[in-house]
């Protein structure tokens, strides 16, 4: 357990908050950060379970999330995906899209198990990557009574697929063959390279391959979008334990997201709610939509006004907290 705040946000000095430990059922010892509401002990209590983003730990986005839902009478968990974090996993810096759904239902049944919550009244939060996760997770796991997402990423349709889709068959090809060869090499070699999880691909066509190189300043003109990843991660949320903008993915690991496609059981979420929450402005806003379209009822699709991906992490003027707290109220009741 950490001694030292390495929180990134804004602490409650009205929320208690207990760092904890339990195992997923690949025997995965999970860390987590309980957020507890004042007089939490007098009764049963509804609970939220948070994590992501992907690449991220519990001291960014998840606990400010967690610590919101905690003021509003929630409580609420937020934890560190197998293999990151302060989580266990015996190789570092890799995810998997099975043992990271299976995480959220670990989670169920750590919090379902305190003596002052109620397991009839357990929901779940996705951020960015880890929507993909919570939604596959609640398809399955009835427990869950309500699921909601912000700034989701499909990670299995972003890797395999690439952005807005832009793979073509060829390039395809070209990563399944890099991801091959690598394979080999880190065989031979007996560790896992780090790479890059979204492969791009060069002037001439090739994959570019190796870590993402990590500016010492954010480059004049940079893409909007690596600019606020970069503000929030390599700026005023850096964090050592996280992947993104620290250090990178092992090199093979969308090999598990390739073969696995995430969400392919959004349906039988139904009749359990789900809220989308995109920004308007985002990259990723597509996501949403895309699963809004193919999410059975009840379900809804918040699109934020000037918002962009990024600032659903942590810009407390533009999350929609009034929104999500009316969502869970009606939902875990």
């Amino acid at each position: 357990m950490e001694n030292k705040e390495t929180r990134t946000f804004k602490i409650d000095p009205n929320i208690e908050m207990k760092p904890v430990r339990f195992r997923n059922r690949f025997g995965i010892e999970l860390a987590g950060h309980l957020y507890l509401p004042e007089g939490y002990a007098a009764q049963k209590n509804a609970a939220i379970i948070v994590a992501g983003p992907f690449g991220a730990v519990k001291e960014q986005a998840a606990g400010l999330y967690a610590q919101q839902f905690a003021s509003m009478g929630f409580v609420s968990l937020a934890f560190d995906p197998s293999f990151g974090g302060e989580s266990g996993g015996e190789v570092r810096n890799t995810a998997s899209p099975d043992i990271f759904t299976e995480d959220y239902s670990a989670a169920v049944d750590y919090i379902g198990l305190l003596n002052y919550v109620d397991r009839e009244r357990i929901g779940v939060v996705g951020i960015c990557g880890l929507s993909g996760m919570a939604i596959t997770a609640a398809g399955t796991d009835t427990r869950i009574k309500a699921v909601a997402t912000l700034s989701m990423y499909d990670m299995s349709r972003d890797m395999s697929k690439g952005h807005m889709d832009y793979y073509t068959e060829e390039q395809r090809n070209k990563i399944k063959k890099y991801l091959g060869e690598q394979r080999w090499k880190d065989a031979e070699n007996g560790t896992f390279a780090l790479g890059n999880h979204e492969i791009a691909f060069d002037e001439d066509n090739e994959p570019i391959t190796g870590m993402m190189e990590i500016p010492e300043e954010l480059p004049e003109g940079a893409d909007p979008a690596f600019a606020a990843f970069y503000n929030y991660y390599a700026v005023r949320a850096k964090h050592p334990r996280a992947v993104n903008f620290v250090s990178s993915w092992t090199a093979t690991m969308p090999v598990s997201f390739w073969n696995f496609p995430l969400m392919a059981n959004i349906k039988e979420v139904s009749p359990r709610p789900i809220l989308l929450v995109a920004g308007e402005k985002a990259h990723s806003r597509y996501y949403s939509e895309d699963a809004y379209a193919a999410a059975t009822e009840p379900k809804e699709l918040l699109i934020v006004p000037g918002a962009d991906h990024v600032d659903l992490y942590d810009n407390m003027e533009k999350i929609p907290f009034d929104k999500l707290e009316q969502f869970f109220n009606t939902n875990l009741r």
